[in-house]
């Protein structure tokens, strides 16, 4: 959209309705040590036409992830997104839709954030899942605040295996609630050590949570840490890669008691970090305690099936204190992606890119092993993701293979300073053999 400013007679108007004589007359409550002086070194104005050419030029510096092969993970990850996905987003009911509060008018709306909700419950073995959160950090945040505010416990145990971002995602949450957040120490094999669980939890926690499969790829011990957890009379509270589900037991049969992840993988591009979605279900008992909404199935007064929105645990909807949460919206438009992506994909479709990821990374993995000087940093098995030592920093394997066209991986040292010669390597189903093979000549050259 093309910007159109004010003219001087628009600029007098306005003034002249503020009370004020200038623009600067309504920065006098600004200390003017604070206000800028000088005269911006700004280059002269361009035309519309100009300006068009000039923002082309620079957009077309970026590089896509068409132009990379990619193997960045961490989080965020280069899954292929078929075109029917943005077809349906584009539509205008979909694309301008807001939050549904009328339902007479809203029945497109809510049916799609129904079949999401119904969608993502078979996908993780759950019974009820709300119609998404934010993105899957503060959707993990967000259930340690449904665990404590259940349990009345000060205290919760987090893994070093879960993502380092959502790991100070849960400690910016649990700060103003003044909640411990203790963490779970890994075993070599980088599995979260549940010997050292079990003594945590010899004092008394709202809840544990873990990463399957964690930050460094590999896969938990979900149906041995759920006896410690439960025995414990603490929630179990596990974040999941929704694609890993396709292969991987559901979070339901190791009898997780709240579920998060990362909807990114399901239908929606990288877009250079957002939006996103927020993945959240729980077990049936917990749900007047679930932040968010639920939308629910219904009938008229003429026997006509319908949706409504069902529950609303925010404090604008019910009394203050009974309030769950202050969330007071979800990400309805990438949650509808979510549910194209899983209705064009099923449940084949789901496990075939699973199976893909599987093994293509392991066939990446077992051949950046043979390049001398290289090596998995973990022994434990591993889904798409595994994490690689290095012989010089991370950070300049890096650079050197962004030369010939690829993204090599997270640098973990961007973490820890200890952690600086690992690599985090992710590997989806849109890698070919020929990428994975220069990818590993790459390396073989450094």
């Amino acid at each position: 959209m093309p910007f159109i400013p004010n003219t001087s007679r628009q600029e007098e108007e306005i003034l002249k309705a503020l009370g004020v004589s200038s623009f600067e007359d309504l920065l006098n409550e600004i200390p003017s040590r604070l206000l800028f002086h000088g005269d911006l070194n700004l280059p002269a104005p361009l035309s519309e036409l100009e300006a068009l050419k000039l923002l082309r030029e620079l957009a077309g510096k970026n590089k896509t992830m068409w132009d990379y092969a990619c193997f960045l993970g961490g989080g965020a990850y280069d899954h292929f997104v078929p075109s029917v996905v943005d077809t349906i987003l584009s539509r205008s009911e979909f694309y301008t839709a807001y939050t549904p509060y009328q339902p007479e008018v809203s029945q497109g709306t809510l049916q799609a954030a129904f079949e999401y909700q119904t969608m993502i419950c078979e996908l993780t073995g759950m019974e009820v899942t709300n119609a998404s959160m934010y993105d899957g950090g503060s959707a993990l945040a967000e259930a340690v605040l449904m665990a404590h505010g259940q349990k009345r416990i000060d205290r919760v145990l987090v893994s070093e295996g879960v993502n380092p971002n959502y790991r100070q995602i849960i400690q910016t949450y649990c700060h103003g609630q003044q909640i411990a957040v203790e963490p779970i120490r890994l075993t070599n094999s980088g599995q979260t050590d549940l010997d050292h669980l079990k003594t945590l939890l010899e004092q008394p926690a709202c809840a544990v949570v873990l990463q399957h499969p964690n930050f460094f790829g590999a896969l938990e011990e979900v149906f041995e840490a759920e006896q410690l957890i439960h025995s414990a009379n603490a929630l179990y509270i596990t974040s999941v890669d929704p694609i890993s589900l396709g292969i991987l037991a559901p979070p339901g049969d190791y009898k997780a008691d709240i579920v998060t992840g990362e909807g990114q993988v399901l239908g929606n591009a990288l877009s250079y970090g957002g939006p996103y979605l927020g993945i959240f279900s729980v077990r049936k008992e917990w749900v007047r305690r679930m932040p968010g909404r639920l939308i629910g199935e219904t009938v008229d007064a003429k026997g006509r099936r319908g949706f409504v929105m069902t529950l609303q645990t925010r404090e604008q909807h019910i009394r203050r204190e009974r309030a769950t949460s202050n969330i007071c919206t979800n990400q309805a438009l990438n949650a509808l992606a979510a549910t194209v992506y899983l209705s064009w994909l099923g449940k084949k479709g789901i496990r075939e890119v699973a199976e893909q990821c599987l093994q293509k990374s392991h066939y990446l993995a077992n051949h950046i092993a043979d390049v001398p000087g290289f090596s998995l940093h973990f022994k434990a098995p591993f889904f798409k993701e595994f994490t690689v030592e290095c012989p010089v920093p991370a950070a300049n394997v890096i650079q050197r293979l962004k030369e010939k066209r690829i993204f090599a991986g997270l640098d973990l040292g961007r973490y820890n300073p200890e952690w600086k010669n690992l690599l985090l390597v992710a590997v989806t189903e849109k890698r070919t053999r020929q990428e994975m093979d220069e990818y590993v000549k790459a390396l073989g050259e450094l």
